[in-house]
């Protein structure tokens, strides 16, 4: 997994590659997480991202729930992979995606 992060006032724009699991799972939440205050709008770039797991979904949903309390968080530019998990385990229905 590499993660890349732009931070412009208060947006903070991550592109994650490869691939979110049990085992990067943690360093992405800890990553994000970190870079939190003072941010109102969080973009996830997924274009380049192969493959999330439960561990990796848990993880977005913990950063949504922070969100919501500070601003907005979507996903974008999703792999046809990475959107079927998501409809799958019914999260198109929870995170804002475009």
């Amino acid at each position: 997994m590499k993660i890349e992060k732009t931070k412009n006032g208060s947006q903070l724009v991550v592109s994650v590659s490869g691939r979110i699991d049990t085992v990067t799972a943690p360093e992405f939440e800890e990553t994000v997480t970190a870079l939190m205050p003072g941010v109102t709008e969080i973009i996830f770039d997924l274009k380049k991202l192969d493959y999330i797991s439960s561990a990796g979904l848990r993880v977005l949903l913990s950063i949504q729930k922070k969100m919501n309390k500070q601003g907005s968080m979507k996903l974008v530019d999703l792999t046809e992979t990475v959107m079927e998990i998501l409809e799958i385990t019914g999260f198109t229905e929870i995170l804002t995606i475009e």
